[in-house]
């Protein structure tokens, strides 16, 4: 594996330089202050003398411009997990590593914090992000899925929504209740997935589809057919909490499959 073009173990200062990281537990000077603490990092990483104004800048991202006096000791944990990501990024790094970032943030920061994360992307960063808010998941371009300390999956987030669900959702209203024999009909259509249709209440349904754009029309037409009466037929997207426990339900479910294959076969 190569980094910058090298291996890890031969990385040069040049190559270490570029390496920025935020531990997940506070490791900054208690008895320094905001601004002193943040001063530091950067004489680390050899920053310019002429750094005022990158310093406040980086302040006012983590809304801490106003607390650059006060001793580090004195600030809550949520203010001391914003200093960390300052110091982290202080150097402009290429290669970014968070530990749950935005940890104790309340949720307004914390939108600002993945829009910041956004514009580093785009300005062709790459960052690492472990986090405890699965929905922020949703934010990056890859999720890597552990459980019981294994890497079970990696894929884009919508990636991710299909192995979770099978594909797409359909929600379908209608303006009466449908049967279970037009049901059983309904799972036979070339654009339905999954021949298990779920009931949403007595007058909604949800259908397992390949792609809600081109599957929509179909459903439509068919429901015509049929003299079905649709109120609404709109793709579901579900939030991304339910998509961390389907699949760790499925990935539950593998791991019994092949403890019983093993104990069959003795392996």
């Amino acid at each position: 594996m190569e980094v910058f073009n090298r291996t890890p173990r031969h990385f040069r200062r040049s190559e270490q330089e570029q390496i920025g990281y935020m531990p997940q537990l506070f490791v900054l000077y208690p008895e320094l202050s905001t601004w002193e603490n943040l001063n530091f990092a950067a004489s680390i990483y050899g920053q310019p003398v002429q750094r005022k104004e990158h310093l406040m800048d980086l302040l006012e991202l983590v809304k801490l411009e106003g607390e650059t006096g006060k001793k580090v000791r004195n600030l809550s944990g949520g203010m001391q997990r914003r200093l960390s990501l300052a110091a982290a990024l202080v150097h402009d790094p290429r290669l970014i590593f968070l530990d749950e970032p935005t940890s104790g943030i309340d949720p307004v920061l914390r939108r600002k914090f993945w829009d910041y994360f956004r514009v580093l992307r785009d300005e062709g960063r790459t960052l690492f992000v472990t986090t405890q808010y699965v929905g922020e998941a949703a934010y990056c371009d890859l999720v890597g899925v552990m459980a019981d300390g294994r890497l079970v999956v990696v894929d884009t987030p919508e990636g991710l929504r299909r192995r979770a669900l099978g594909g797409e959702l359909i929600h379908l209203h209608t303006s009466a209740y449908m049967s279970d024999s037009q049901l059983a009909k309904l799972s036979q259509q070339d654009f339905v997935l999954s021949t298990e249709i779920r009931r949403l209440d007595n007058r909604g349904i949800e259908i397992v589809i390949d792609q809600a754009s081109i599957a929509i029309p179909q459903l439509l037409a068919w429901c015509e057919e049929e003299r079905i009466v649709v109120d609404s037929a709109t793709e579901y997207i579900p939030l991304f909490d339910d998509v961390f426990v389907q699949l760790m339900e499925q990935n539950s479910a593998q791991d019994a499959d092949e403890a019983l294959f093993e104990e069959a076969t003795g392996d």
